[in-house]
C-alpha cells in the first residue's frame, strides 16, 4: 500500500467506523428484530423471544391503520415536496436578483427556522393556528371569514401541519439553490437574451439545466425527509384529530415505544427504508435521463 493510500485510509477510517456503528449495525439489528416477536416480555427475558419470519410484515399488510398511515405519509410527500422545493427555488431566484439588497441578512433570516429547535417553533405555530386567538384566524376575520379549527379538524390538519413543515425546512434547500445559481455563467443568460429568449425561456433552458444536480439533490433529500415525517405531527397534533396526521414514522413509534412491539416497529422501519431507497433510485434514474448528472 502506497503512502498516499495509507494517508487516505487514515482519514476515512474514522468515518467508516462511525458510519458502521451508527448506521449499519442498527439497520442490521432492526432487520433481525423485524423477523421476531420482540416485545416487553422478551426485553425482560430473551427466552420469550420467538422467530416469526415474515409474520410481522404479513400482519402489517392486513392492518388498515398501517395503510391509513401510508396514505397520510404519501399525501404529506406529494404536497410537501413540491411546495418545499418550489418555495425554496422561488426564494433563491428572488435573492439572486441584482435589485435585492441586504442579501446575507435575508438568507440568514430565512434559514433560521431550519436550525431553530422544533419544539419551540411548533409551540409558536400552535398559537398562530389557534382557533380563538390565532394570528391566522385573525387575518381571516379581517376578510370576513369565520374562524377555522386548523389543528382540530381532520380536513385542515394536514394542510396546517404542512404549512409549518414547509416553513421549517425550506431554508436549507434555499441555500443549496442559492449556491447553485451563483455558478450559472452570466454569459449564457446574456446570449439567450440577445437571441430573443424571454424570462421564462431563459429559466427553462438556461437556469434549470445548470442547477439540475442541485434540484435533484433537493428532491432526494426532501422526499426522504417527508417520508420520515414524525416530529411535527407529534408536537402539533399527536397524530390526530381522528388519526388524520398519523404517518408511518408515527405509527412505528406507537408500535415500538407505546405498545413495546419492537418486532412490528422494526418491520415498519425496514419497509420505510426500502421505500426510501426505491424512490431515491427512481429519482436518480430520472435525473440521469434528463442529463442532470
Amino acid at each position: 500500500m502506497t503512502r498516499q493510500a495509507r494517508a487516505g485510509l487514515a482519514f476515512t477510517l474514522p468515518v467508516l467506523i462511525a458510519t458502521t456503528v451508527v448506521l449499519v449495525v442498527p439497520t442490521l439489528g432492526a432487520l433481525l428484530l423485524s423477523v421476531t416477536d420482540f416485545d416487553i416480555y422478551a426485553l425482560a427475558d430473551l427466552r420469550n423471544l420467538r422467530f416469526v419470519g415474515l409474520g410481522n410484515y404479513a400482519e402489517l399488510l392486513r392492518t388498515p391503520l398501517f395503510w391509513h398511515a401510508v396514505g397520510n405519509t404519501a399525501l404529506f410527500a406529494a404536497i410537501g415536496v413540491p411546495a418545499a422545493i418550489g418555495t425554496s427555488l422561488a426564494t433563491a431566484l428572488l435573492l439572486n436578483s441584482a435589485t435585492v439588497r441586504w442579501k446575507p441578512v435575508w438568507r440568514l433570516m430565512l434559514f433560521a427556522p431550519d436550525v431553530t429547535t422544533l419544539v419551540a417553533t411548533a409551540l409558536v405555530w400552535r398559537y398562530v393556528l389557534d382557533t380563538r386567538s390565532g394570528l391566522l384566524n385573525y387575518a381571516l376575520s379581517l376578510a370576513g371569514i369565520g374562524p377555522v379549527d386548523w389543528l382540530g379538524d381532520p380536513a385542515t390538519s394536514i394542510p396546517a401541519t404542512l404549512i409549518f413543515i414547509v416553513w421549517k425546512v425550506f431554508g436549507y434547500n434555499m441555500l443549496v439553490f442559492t449556491a447553485a445559481l451563483a455558478t450559472v455563467p452570466h454569459e449564457l443568460h446574456e446570449a439567450a437574451r440577445l437571441d430573443g429568449a424571454g424570462m421564462w425561456a431563459r429559466f427553462r433552458h438556461v437556469t434549470l439545466p445548470a442547477i439540475g444536480p442541485a434540484l435533484l439533490l433537493a428532491a432526494v433529500l426532501s422526499v426522504g425527509g417527508f417520508l420520515q415525517t414524525f416530529d411535527e405531527p407529534y408536537v402539533m397534533t399527536q397524530g390526530g384529530p381522528a388519526q388524520s396526521t398519523l404517518t408511518v414514522m408515527y405509527f412505528m413509534y406507537d408500535q415500538g415505544f407505546t405498545w413495546w412491539n419492537m418486532g412490528m416497529g422494526s418491520a415498519i422501519a425496514i419497509l420505510l427504508f426500502g421505500a426510501a431507497v426505491a424512490l431515491t433510485a427512481v429519482q436518480t434514474r430520472i435525473g440521469r435521463r434528463r442529463e442532470w448528472l
